[in-house]
């Protein structure tokens, strides 16, 4: 089977930053307004917004497990790992609870039905902090990667469209999150992280083949991106696996971070061959047209000194 070529000059390199520039804009509306709802581009999990966890084994029905806790603030109930026999696991999230003497009812009350609980309770002020330190993270990540890429580059357009690339990825990946209701934590907090590094990475292969190679835009197109999109996909297509297995066996976290990033990969190959490609494009023959005059100019004072 032979592999598609990519040839550039098929396309209108405007309509090609059009359709990835409106998917970004409705993102970054939905990141907009979910930030002025809550106060976070993504909805927090309670890694972030405290909250208490807790693991147990058990026969009992999610029905039943949620009976037993009709009192107390219940956000979710997810199936688990670990399941034997009769026994099944579950992951049960609920709100924050501030009160000491609260806690210890509750910890009693948890651990007198189901002994052999685990009750992980994250408060309101460390996730508060957490999630300080988790945008500064994701702030300092942006920043150095726009320092070292106008470095490298030493252009600004071409260097912008590179920062441009990586902070829509990140963009339309928060509002899927929000759409899909993927909560923001510790896991998917490191995930996104991650997709500012594979944005970079293929968006730089991208702008060093186009910028540093000889050749004819064309071949220089059609080369990063067999490597590029093999380099893409390998990586989606085991992250795709991590996520199927992680849904078959209930993992949340791990699905979460999953589906992060796949969303992520896809977004980052629309915005690499279709929007930094365009932009590349317009930006060579921009640069061609300005040397254009310079060189007719030249000829024609080449072709005066000759007659005189």
């Amino acid at each position: 089977m032979q592999f598609p070529r990519y040839d550039i000059n098929k396309y209108d390199p405007k309509r090609m930053m059009l359709i990835p520039l409106l998917i970004f804009l409705v993102a970054a509306a939905i990141v907009g307004f979910t930030f002025a709802s809550i106060g976070m581009p993504v909805t927090p999990g309670i890694d972030f917004v405290g909250g208490t966890a807790v693991t147990i084994h058990t026969t009992d029905t999610k029905e039943q497990i949620t009976a037993f806790f009709a009192d107390c603030a219940l956000i979710s109930i997810d199936e688990g790992v670990g399941t034997a026999g009769d026994y099944s696991s579950y992951y049960l999230t609920f709100e924050s609870i501030s009160n000491d003497e609260e806690l210890k009812r509750f910890n009693n009350k948890t651990l007198g039905k189901y002994p052999d609980a685990r009750i992980d309770h994250t408060g309101a002020n460390f996730g508060a902090t957490l999630q300080s330190k988790a945008m500064i993270a994701l702030l300092f990540a942006f920043i150095s990667m726009a320092l070292v890429v106008f470095i490298a580059f030493r252009k600004l357009i071409p260097a912008a469209t590179v920062v441009f690339a990586g902070i829509a990825d990140i963009t339309i990946t928060a509002g899927t999150m929000n759409l899909l209701g993927i909560e923001l934590s510790l896991a998917t907090t490191a995930a996104l992280l991650m997709l500012i590094g594979y944005s970079v990475d293929s968006n730089i292969l991208l702008t060093s083949k186009i910028l540093k190679q000889q050749g004819k835009l064309v071949d220089k197109m059609a080369g990063a991106f067999h490597t590029g999109f093999i380099m893409t996909t390998t990586t989606l297509s085991a992250i795709v696996v991590m996520l199927i297995v992680a849904v078959v066996g209930q993992v949340p976290t791990l699905s979460s971070i999953a589906a992060v990033l796949v969303i992520g990969l896809i977004c980052d190959m629309i915005l690499t061959w279709a929007f930094n490609a365009g932009a590349l494009r317009l930006y060579l023959e921009s640069e061609e047209g300005k040397k254009q005059p310079s060189h007719a100019r030249q000829k024609i004072k080449r072709a005066k000194g000759v007659k005189s």
